[in-house]
């Protein structure tokens, strides 16, 4: 069955990272008390590594968890810190996204961006690379239920875009957890990007059914699935259930 839709992540995915995310946690971390070159800091970030692709506001709470005001000060910190970067810096898209929305966008197969970030930095990094108008719809974790690892993100895009059998979407992350979102919302492909923060063995262990260096390549990824039947496109494992991954294994199951 052609796929009509595509959901892809933001940052990492679409946007180039190029240590923006990791310098907005370690500056929001910092607010905290917690600074760089301690072991309070080592232990911060590898929580942070763990769970990228996860709400950040789940993510702070999960670096502070004896105290809830911890974590919301320290979402608020990052949530200034990625805006100002975004601000002062810009944003790069990633190698061939441009062309890969027109090439999607020419092959009628719609895209929506997910993020795990708030909808102001959203709207902040499309609204700077001039892509508000060039993506049919774009997801925060205030517009839905549950954050990735859960499928609510993607069920959400089908939802609003009107995609009636989810053999129709795609989901193309470069998180694990982005990757567990779209599994168990029962999508046929699901690529993992390797320009985010998560190995291609991590993201084969999240249940990425293909390994794609960029998204350059995924209107090609997506074309060709047309032509096959399900599990006989190349790079395409036996299909089941996605194994838990660090993050969504902390979660209750679906």
């Amino acid at each position: 069955m052609p796929v009509s839709l595509v959901c892809c992540g933001l940052i990492g995915t679409m946007v180039t990272d190029a240590g923006l995310v990791d310098r907005a946690y370690t500056e929001a971390i910092a607010t905290q008390g917690v600074v760089t070159g301690t072991a309070a800091y080592a232990r911060c970030m590898a929580q942070v590594h763990q769970r990228r692709g996860e709400p950040a506001a789940d993510v702070m709470q999960a670096v502070f968890p004896d105290s809830q005001a911890r974590g919301q000060a320290a979402y608020l910190a990052l949530d200034r810190s990625l805006c100002d970067a975004v601000g002062r810096l810009g944003a790069t898209p990633g190698p061939g996204a441009v062309a890969a929305i027109e090439k999607l966008a020419g092959a009628g197969i719609r895209v929506c961006v997910i993020t795990s970030f708030s909808r102001r930095v959203l709207k902040l990094v499309l609204d700077t690379l001039g892509w508000l108008d060039r993506v049919d719809l774009s997801l925060c974790p205030e517009d839905v239920p549950r954050g990735s690892p859960w499928p609510d993100p993607v069920l959400a895009a089908m939802l609003q875009l009107g995609v009636t059998d989810v053999r129709e979407t795609a989901v193309a992350h470069d998180t694990d957890s982005g990757i567990v979102s779209g599994r168990r919302a029962g999508v046929g492909i699901a690529a993992g990007v390797l320009t985010g923060p998560h190995s291609g063995a991590r993201l084969r262990r999240a249940g990425a059914t293909h390994l794609i260096p960029s998204v350059a390549h995924l209107p090609e990824l997506l074309i060709a699935a047309e032509d096959h039947m399900p599990g006989s496109a190349p790079d395409h494992p036996a299909v089941g259930r996605p194994p838990d991954v660090a993050g969504a294994a902390a979660s209750p199951s679906p």
